[in-house]
């Protein structure tokens, strides 16, 4: 089975033919989305308890900060990334620390870049400032427009991989990009976002931060479209596990053409592997102890998810962090104590609050 769809839309006073790929359905990725949609709906459907959820969601956050700025060169170990996620200072070079920073912090705000479901040019340019906030040699550069030639590159061998299209091209073709992001209902988020993380390198809309952006965006994609509503799993960290296999895919895309099939085969692969991961951690977690899954608030959720990161929490914590008062504090906490899912430690002033135990 074959796809390719041609839409035209008017832009800045010029008709301009979307992007335009086509691909065929291969036994390959058919079979890939078909095992995908199997664990998404064990992922979604299982009954697993908060710090558990906490947990998974906080290690795909740290993996694929940690695997898309190592793609770029970043140097920084999983473990520095780890600490830096926890707030904690790490000896390391100033901009290694403000990409992971960056990213980390695009990752956690990922709702941040939509507009009821639509990804617009200006919420775009300030995704890419956020990923290469205080990074950038001229930070004018920063969620704007690249004003020079560029090519890309393999960092790791310093081979050339293509010339993106001239400075006047730039901002038409993301224009046309975001319309068919925003306007396609036809295939799968998957398949939408493989072609979109494609043709946002093919375009290479900026001076830097080019393949972050994209792999940030592709991720957007699946979160508004409802596929990876609860961010457990890393996908950048498929690409970084094999870095020259992951430029191949890129390169198997005809420019003239668009014929993306590989790179798809190679996108679903990646999406299928790092969701069965998932899956079968959460068919280990259910394994061990068998509780009933407990509805918590987007307030509880948040300081499980920080006694999580931080091992404990005070109330004086939770109160500077929800600027709510000691009242309303207590509440919260006597909640979550009820519910089973935290415990005090310590006595009178002293006292904090861990994930309960046993």
């Amino acid at each position: 089975m074959e796809y390719s769809k041609n839409i035209t839309l008017k832009i800045n006073k010029g008709t301009y033919t979307m992007f335009n790929p086509h691909f065929k359905y291969t036994q390959r990725i058919v079979n890939n989305l078909l095992k995908i949609t199997n664990a998404r709906d064990v992922i979604l459907n299982s009954k697993i308890i908060p710090k558990w959820e906490v947990s998974l969601r906080r290690d795909a956050l740290i993996s694929s900060a940690h695997s898309s700025t190592a793609i770029e060169g970043n140097k920084l170990t999983l473990e520095e990334v780890s600490q830096l996620a926890q707030g904690r200072k790490i000896t390391a070079a100033r901009k290694e620390k403000q990409e992971v920073l960056n990213y980390l912090n695009v990752l956690t705000n990922i709702h941040d870049y939509h507009d009821n479901g639509k990804i617009t040019e200006k919420l775009l340019l300030k995704l890419h400032k956020d990923v290469t906030y205080d990074t950038l040699d001229n930070p004018q550069d920063e969620g704007t427009y690249r004003q020079v030639q560029v090519y890309v590159g393999n960092k790791l061998t310093g081979e050339v991989v293509f010339m993106p299209p001239k400075i006047e091209e730039v901002q038409k073709l993301v224009q046309n990009l975001l319309a068919r992001i925003n306007q396609e209902t036809e295939i799968s988020p998957v398949m939408l976002a493989g072609l979109t993380h494609y043709e946002f390198v093919r375009i290479h809309p900026f001076v830097d931060g080019n393949g972050r952006t994209a792999r940030a965006l592709a991720t957007l994609i699946l979160y508004i479209r409802d596929f990876d509503i609860k961010r457990f799993f890393a996908l950048d960290d498929y690409y970084d596990s094999d870095r020259k296999a992951y430029y191949a895919a890129l390169k198997t895309v005809d420019k003239n053409t668009l014929e993306t099939t590989q790179w798809l085969e190679y996108f679903t692969d990646g999406v299928l592997i790092s969701l069965s991961r998932v899956k079968d951690k959460i068919i280990s977690f259910s394994m061990k102890k068998t509780e009933p899954q407990i509805a918590l608030t987007e307030r509880q959720m948040k300081i499980l998810e920080m006694i999580v990161t931080n091992g404990k929490i005070t109330s004086g914590e939770i109160q500077d962090l929800f600027k709510i008062t000691r009242q309303a504090v207590h509440k919260e906490l006597k909640k979550m104590i009820e519910l089973g899912v935290i415990e005090p430690k310590g006595e009178n002033k002293a006292i904090y609050y861990t994930n309960k135990t046993g």
